[in-house]
């Protein structure tokens, strides 16, 4: 699912490395950085104003129920300005329309629930001391405690992760690809596999650390620049296996979108500010899902993890 410094993410946060200072002798408030600091503020600010309006209001719509099965549901919306200049750089990568797509037709129950196993097994070797926690295949980022640890480092990872579950993970993934490129008119190989792709296990738990916080509003492609189309692959049911936990759109006129995660569904939606969106606290049990991000900047491209990684 955050890294509370960059107004939160999907689930938790990816571990991200540390800038240096500015100079000592630099006045504060003609720093970039500073600069850069009270911009967030005053958009973090806006967001809280949007939100709590909406919840004082009380208007929401529904977007997919949990006892719904849907081939698929999309909403429509104008693609904000700084992600249509973004894309702009990359052919055959502009959507033919922003917005978000949720379907129960991508991904079968079974293959949701292998990746259930995967990240039990995973994030077993670790977990946070506060609610959330993560597992990155890829980079092999680990929660554990109030930090992180590289999960291949561990000694009996070789007995975790199989060849078998990174062929299903890989082909998943692939399917999410595609599926994105379809419903959003863009060419499916322009579109690359991009870091933070993660598990995310949330539990009711206090936050201990900002990684804990995944609940503040975001939007992803201010979070992680990389990011052009996210999507969540939901491993269990809310309602059944945890209480909270849903996916909420803060849309304009002060009305939420709520996707309530189902087994096996997958939403889909372009990572710019058309899609301002945060994650309901879990108030029982545990929720699993499965953020897998694309970009369209082969420079920020990541590979497959391979069974040579957990050899």
């Amino acid at each position: 699912m955050s890294n509370r410094n960059k107004k939160g993410s999907t689930a938790a946060a990816a571990p991200t490395t540390t800038k240096s200072s500015p100079k000592k002798n630099a006045p504060p408030t003609s720093s970039p950085h500073y600069q850069k600091i009270l911009s967030r503020c005053v958009t973090i600010l806006a967001v809280l104003t949007v939100v709590y309006y909406t919840s004082k209001n009380g208007k929401e719509i529904t977007f997919a129920k949990q006892n719904e099965i849907l081939r698929i549901r999309s909403q429509n919306l104008d693609c904000s300005e700084s992600y249509k200049k973004d894309l702009k750089s990359f052919s055959g990568c502009m959507p033919e329309k922003c917005g978000r797509f949720v379907s129960d037709g991508l991904v079968t129950t079974g293959e949701a629930d292998s990746l259930l196993n995967i990240a039990q097994k995973g994030i077993a070797l670790g977990g946070s001391d506060g609610g959330a926690s993560i597992l990155d295949l890829h980079s092999g980022a680990l929660s554990r405690g109030r930090s992180f640890v590289n999960v291949y480092s561990l000694e009996n990872t070789k007995d975790i992760f199989n060849k078998a579950d990174l062929t299903t993970y890989k082909v998943i993934k692939t399917k999410i690809q595609h599926a994105i490129g379809h419903n959003f008119g863009v060419d499916a190989d322009k579109l690359f596999l991009t870091h933070p792709t993660f598990f995310s296990q949330i539990h009711p738990r206090e936050a201990v650390t900002a990684h804990d916080e995944y609940w503040h509003p975001h939007v992803d492609k201010e979070t992680y620049k990389s990011f052009h189309f996210t999507s969540l692959l939901y491993l269990n049911d809310y309602g059944k296996d945890f209480q909270g936990g849903r996916f909420v759109f803060v849309d304009k006129d002060n009305v939420n979108s709520t996707v309530e995660p189902r087994k096996a569904r997958v939403s889909m939606f372009t990572s710019g500010a058309e899609n301002l969106h945060f994650v309901e606290k879990v108030s029982a049990g545990v929720r699993y899902a499965l953020t897998v991000s694309f970009t369209c900047d082969q420079t920020y491209a990541i590979a497959d993890p391979t069974v040579k990684t957990v050899d």
